[in-house]
């Protein structure tokens, strides 16, 4: 009894071996039928228009509609974040921020220093170690309304500039 068992189990085993195994046959009339249709799609470019889209750069400010009123300049529902961070480079931060990169590897985080200083920004690096985070401040204000100016002007940019305030 014993014996059947064994020889019932083994043959089961090799015949599911066996029916999971692909056949070349299978995947060369996958291939073949592939192979068709594209073919058939490069000869047939009927409406394929092969000229390059050209989108025109505006050069508009970027504001933020939800949160600033141009008309009264009401700056008080503009979002800020604070931070604990330390400065690692630069002359020191004010109340108000504009913070356009922030980095986990330094050595990017002073590339883009660089860059904006030579681009005539009074550019900072400032470390925030609980979130272990290089953030590079374009610019730094002591008023709100300042700080989100120069962050409406520096979304052309960097559209991911957002507001830093730092309680020293």
């Amino acid at each position: 009894m014993k014996k059947y068992m064994v020889i019932c189990a083994g043959l089961c085993v090799a015949l599911a071996i066996s029916s999971c195994k692909s056949k070349e046959s299978a995947y060369r009339k996958a291939y073949d039928k592939a192979k068709a249709q594209d073919a058939a799609n490069v000869t047939d470019n009927s409406g394929y228009d092969d000229t390059p889209v050209v989108t025109p750069f505006v050069d508009t400010p970027v504001t933020d509609n939800n949160n600033y009123n141009n008309n009264n300049n009401n700056y008080d529902n503009v979002s800020v974040r604070t931070e604990n961070v330390s400065v690692v480079n630069g002359s020191g931060l004010k109340a108000y921020s504009v913070v356009v990169g922030s980095f986990s590897v330094r050595s990017n985080a002073d590339n883009l220093v660089s860059r904006l200083r030579s681009q005539g920004y009074d550019a900072q690096l400032a470390y925030n170690s609980a979130r272990d985070m290089y953030r590079v401040v374009a610019s730094t204000y002591a008023d709100k309304g300042s700080a989100v100016q120069s962050r409406n002007n520096l979304r052309n940019t960097y559209p991911d500039a957002w507001l830093l305030f730092y309680g020293q």
